[in-house]
């Protein structure tokens, strides 16, 4: 699934448990039809989309905090990452070693949770301990983040995630600082049957994994079948597709959904040179948007030119946007918006 993801075959794909020792990290360009639009009116000599960094972790079995299989050592790993996917078999194939003794993909999900949140229990616990020197020296952040790990440890022995946890954003900020695992957004990729994948995500849903919180998003994929689209031409593979009944590949809704859960959203510039999406955090300012392409436009922010999608791909762009007065200017409190396409005017 990696592999296919990132297009590449850097990842070792063996029938035997933990081929993977270190991580494997790639690349992968967040797909977006509005791009080659962009490109085509602005006459745009190339096109570079907004991007992802993807870690291909080993899996996890019970006991990982306790140093199973390669416990600890993944346990650290998955404290780099910004948020977790969850990539749960589904498939139904006897010649691919299992280290379960069937096909659960729930059940998989719960041992994993749990691991993290005993791992979790553990960091927390330590850090309980620890902290009465900075709180005798009477610490503020000291004295939030105590009273975020006094809520913290039952709801963790409650078998509950952190992520599940009412905290004020100052708590929240204290405890995010630890890099607790259960405090990751999470995501599902249920790896399923070829012919389980144009079912509807939530009959999916509550088939496999009806007791998880509903809240976690699922993207149902057939690695299988990824693996043999990445293969083909961008011709053949819309082909392939097509004759399976998928409007878009698995791995776009990973992407896509990956993006999503991060917290992120893209704005636009398109001229001559190059159509290309930025990345910024879902509810940034004009000025951060900025920021992005370069330090020197958010400290010398003037205002940005905006122009909507759509307007500038039916009015032909700046050009017949202008004069039909849908190109507005925003100032330094302006929130973008995903559909944004974006002209800064700033001074150094």
């Amino acid at each position: 699934l990696f592999n296919a993801l990132v297009k590449s075959s850097v990842a070792e794909a063996a029938n035997y448990p933990f081929c993977t020792i270190e991580p494997n990290v790639g690349i992968v360009d967040i797909p977006d039809e509005k791009l080659p639009q962009l490109a085509q009116i602005a006459k745009a000599e190339k096109i570079v989309p907004a991007a992802i960094e993807f870690v291909d972790i080993a899996g996890l079995v019970r006991g990982a905090s306790q140093g199973e299989g390669l416990g600890n050592k993944f346990l650290s790993h998955i404290r780099e990452v910004d948020a977790i996917i969850l990539v749960l078999r589904g498939f139904h194939n006897e010649n691919v070693i299992n280290t379960q003794d069937s096909v659960h993909p729930e059940r998989d999900a719960q041992i994993i949770d749990l691991e993290l949140i005993l791992a979790d229990m553990e960091t927390v616990s330590k850090r309980k301990e620890s902290i009465h020197k900075d709180l005798k020296a009477g610490k503020e952040e000291a004295q939030i983040l105590a009273k975020a790990l006094e809520l913290a440890l039952p709801h963790l022995e409650s078998e509950q995630p952190l992520r599940t946890l009412s905290l004020t954003d100052k708590q929240a900020n204290a405890l995010q600082q630890m890099q607790l695992l259960t405090m990751k957004p999470f995501m599902i990729v249920l790896n399923a049957d070829e012919n389980e994948i144009g079912n509807p995500i939530e009959a999916l849903r509550e088939r496999y994994v009806p007791n998880l919180s509903q809240n976690y998003p699922l993207v149902p994929v057939s690695a299988k079948i990824e693996s043999e689209i990445a293969q083909l031409s961008q011709e053949e593979a819309k082909e392939f597709m097509e004759s399976l009944g998928m409007t878009e590949s698995g791995l776009d809704k990973v992407a896509k959904a990956a993006y999503s859960l991060l917290g992120l959203q893209s704005y636009y510039t398109a001229g001559e040179k190059e159509a290309r999406a930025w990345t910024i955090k879902q509810g940034s300012t004009a000025p951060q948007a900025a920021g992005v392409i370069h330090g020197d436009f958010e400290r010398g922010f003037i205002a940005a030119e905006i122009i909507s999608f759509n307007d500038f791909i039916s009015l032909g762009g700046w050009s017949g946007g202008r004069p039909a007065g849908k190109v507005r200017t925003e100032g330094k409190t302006y929130v973008m918006q995903p559909d944004d396409v974006v002209l800064f005017r700033f001074n150094v």
